[in-house]
Formats: C-alpha cells, structure tokens, sequence
C-alpha cells in the first residue's frame, strides 16, 4: 500500500513538473515575441533644445532692388595704408606723397594732419582743396588724388571659394568669381585646391559643394546683399552685378539632407542645385529602405528658424505612387525607424524564425 502511494504521488509531481515546464516555455515564447514585436516608446518631439535662439534656417530674402544691385559709378574710399599723390591744377611744386596712418590721418605740407579714412577721394579732394583754402595758400585750388598704393583696394571671396582680388574702380561678379576659381585671386576652391568646379551662369567657377546663393557685404551699405546664381543662361546679365573694393563675397556649403535609421547607407546627402531633391532620390541615393524598416512611420524632421516639425510618411505608398513624392529642404531629418522583429530575423536569418516557430508549436503540442 506504501509503494503504491508513493508511485501516485511521483506520477503527480511529473505531470505537475510537465505543466510548469510547458508554461515556462510558453510564457518564454510570449515574452519574447512582445520584446520583438512590441513598439518602442516614443516622445514627441515638440521644438529645440531650451536655450537656441540661432535660427537653423532662416528665412533668405534675394536682393531684387535696381538701385542696389546696379548703384552705378562709386568713388573709392580711402583707408588705413593707402598711399596717394596729390596735385594741384596750374601748380606744379605741390606734389606730395603720402600714406594713410593709422590713425587715419596723412601729413600734409602747409596744411599739417588731415583725417582721410573712410572718406572717399572726391570727399578727400574738397577737404584738401578747402584746408589750403583755409591756410591762405591758394585762392581756389583744384586738387587732384591718384592712388598709387593701397590694401584696401581688393575683394574678398570666403567660404567654399576663397580668395583676394584686387580691384580698382569696380568689376564684375563673374569676373571676380572666376578669377578666385582658377587661383588667380591667391586662393581656390577650399578642401579640392580649386580643381572640382562647376560651371557657374557667365563664366565664373564654384566648387561643387559651394551654394549658388551668394551673400555680398557691401562696405557702406546697411543691408547685405543676396544674389542666386541660378542655372539660366538668359538670366546671367540680371546677376553679373558690379562688384566694388572692399566687398566681401560669402559662397556657402550646399545644404544636406540627413538620412538616419533603416537605410542601408545611413549619412548626410548634398543637395543639387539645379534640381529639387526628393525622399525617392534621397533613398535610392542611400541603398533604398532596409527591410527591417518601418515603411508605414517614416519621419522627416523640418527646422524653420527656431521651429522644428516631424511629419510622418507611408513611404511604401510613395513607392507605388500612391501619395506624392515629398520634396525635401537643406537640414531636414529623414528617420525610418526600424522594426525589432524585422531586426530580430534579419540579424539571426531563418534560424531565429524556425527556433520561435518550433518554441510556439511544441508549446501548443504540449
């Protein structure tokens, strides 16, 4: 009788031993599927870090204005260590040559110290005329300046292209363009030596990475100038606009898209200028989508100024052209999520679909 209780209750303890075994396996099998299958979580993003107050992309305004871009003939100003003649109209013993100091002032004889910087040379020329005047040494003195020497005279190109160019009087921005490109100025393209270039409207040079939206520092002029190169031949007279000493010409860096998430090439992207880009081309630029990819949520991330906006998007609808290509802007953010169990099957192969199928089948068996 004690034997035969005893085997009762070792019968009992491995049938009990079996249903928690297969309950240990099952709830493994559950859990594991909610790991991959599960949604991560996620947070809205609802606008930039706390304390940026720089605009990522601010809002560009190109320079339309006749009187602006074509201002027409414009004196040259004087600066510190120019060096110029002075002579005067039916006497030839007053002609000295003098240097601007740094105090911006030059020595004259009869008249002694005269402030000249920033002064321009017909600015220059009446208030000699006036201080010999003034001294009682001529009656009405005609005075002539001719800049024999001078720093101040050049254009400076920064940026993608860089470069000093002299100029006396005025030049044209093609003209200054091209001679930076081809080294002439002292500089070239920066990062390839000058040699990737692309042919810019009217003959100047930009690299390939350079932006044809130019902004143009004029000196003496509040606002500063912004010129769009453009593609259009036709246009190139519209845009060749006089360049005067003492501009400074900025060439930015093209914009980038960025691509991140389940792209097979994940990275920044340049933009074309002479073609809008679009998340097809963006993608097939990176390899396309990764099967592990949430086709139904991707993401582009948009800054406008300090403002930033996510906009989700079916891409596998913008493949079958079901919905519009979007059309993507500099720094936008293009983000496909990846999908854990995609991952998951992608990283192991068949062998972690056959291991959770055969978990799920001998849990059912059982």
């Amino acid at each position: 009788m004690r034997q035969k209780q005893e085997d009762l209750r070792t019968e009992a303890e491995k049938q009990v031993y079996q249903v928690d075994w297969r309950r240990a396996w099952l709830a493994s099998a559950i859990f594991l599927l909610m790991a991959l299958g599960g949604r991560v979580a996620e947070a809205q993003f609802s606008g930039p870090a706390l304390g940026i107050t720089s605009e990522v992309n601010p809002p560009i305004t190109i320079t339309t204005d006749p009187a602006i871009l074509f201002p027409g003939p414009r004196d040259v100003y004087l600066g510190v260590g120019d060096v110029f003649s002075i002579r005067i109209y039916g006497n030839a013993d007053y002609t000295p040559l003098v240097r601007v100091g740094l105090d911006g002032t030059v020595q004259l004889p009869l008249i002694g110290s005269v402030l000249v910087d920033n002064l321009t040379v017909h600015q220059t020329q009446d208030l000699i005329a006036q201080k010999l005047k003034e001294a009682g040494m001529f009656r009405d003195p005609q005075v002539a300046i001719q800049i024999t020497d001078s720093p101040n005279q050049i254009v400076t190109v920064i940026g993608e292209l860089h470069g000093i160019v002299p100029v006396i009087g005025e030049r044209r921005l093609f003209d200054v363009l091209a001679a930076v490109g081809s080294g002439a100025g002292g500089g070239g393209a920066a990062g390839n030596g000058g040699g990737a270039t692309t042919v810019v409207v009217g003959g100047g040079g930009l690299p390939a990475t350079a932006s044809h939206i130019i902004t143009i520092n004029r000196y003496g002029v509040a606002e500063p100038i912004v010129i769009d190169l453009g593609t259009d031949p036709a246009k190139s007279a519209l845009i060749n606009i006089p360049i005067y000493p003492r501009d400074t010409i900025i060439i930015p860096r093209v914009g980038v898209v960025y691509l991140l998430g389940a792209f097979k090439t994940q990275g920044a992207i340049p933009l074309q200028q002479n073609s809008p880009i679009t998340l097809m081309k963006v993608a097939a630029l990176a390899g396309g989508p990764g099967y592990e990819g949430r086709f139904n949520d991707l993401r582009i991330i948009r800054t406008t100024g300090t403002t930033r906006q996510m906009v989700k998007v079916d891409i596998s609808k913008v493949i079958n052209g079901k919905v519009p290509d979007p059309v993507l802007q500099a720094e936008d953010i293009v983000l496909l999520p990846t999908n854990p169990m995609k991952a998951a099957i992608k990283n192991g192969g068949i062998a972690t679909l056959l291991g959770i199928a055969s978990i799920l089948i001998l849990a059912i068996q059982q």
